[in-house]
């Protein structure tokens, strides 16, 4: 709806992440990336905090600003995971430019995506958990292609 942005509790596995995607109903309004960015900058302060991950279709908000805030994130060690639905050329090219910035990786899902991103999610996990050996060292394809497109 208008403005409104809200954060679950953290979970730590993929049936629970689940059940609150399956909550999510999105309304009319602009996107609300820069909370969820600013949100994850304050969660540093409170924990470490290895990755981000970000599935949307649009981007509504000042480029410049999501810049300043991706940036500051890759400051912090957060690498940004961006899934883009969809062919907006603006969201596109913010989505590639925030995952630069954070040192993260940028995907372009297709229509029929659905096993694909859940392998792909499987892999910013094995981030998350072990870093980038833990990527270097899989043999999941999904891994490697993460470790590939991530920018270092």
């Amino acid at each position: 709806g208008l403005d409104e942005c809200r954060a679950s509790k953290w979970v730590i596995n993929a049936r629970a992440l689940r059940d609150l995607m399956l909550g999510i109903v999105c309304l009319a309004g602009q996107t609300q990336i820069s909370k969820i960015l600013r949100h994850a900058v304050k969660e540093t302060a409170l924990q470490q905090v290895s990755a981000l991950i970000y599935i949307g279709d649009a981007i509504e908000e000042d480029l410049e600003g999501l810049f300043q805030i991706a940036g500051e994130l890759g400051v912090r060690g957060v690498r940004c995971f961006f899934f883009q639905d969809g062919q907006n050329t603006i969201a596109g090219r913010g989505f590639r430019e925030m995952a630069r910035l954070t040192e993260g990786a940028y995907f372009r899902l297709g229509p029929d995506s659905a096993g694909e991103l859940a392998e792909l999610l499987g892999a910013v996990a094995l981030y998350a958990r072990g870093g980038m050996k833990a990527l270097s060292d899989s043999t999941n394809k999904k891994a490697r292609l993460l470790l590939e497109q991530m920018y270092r």
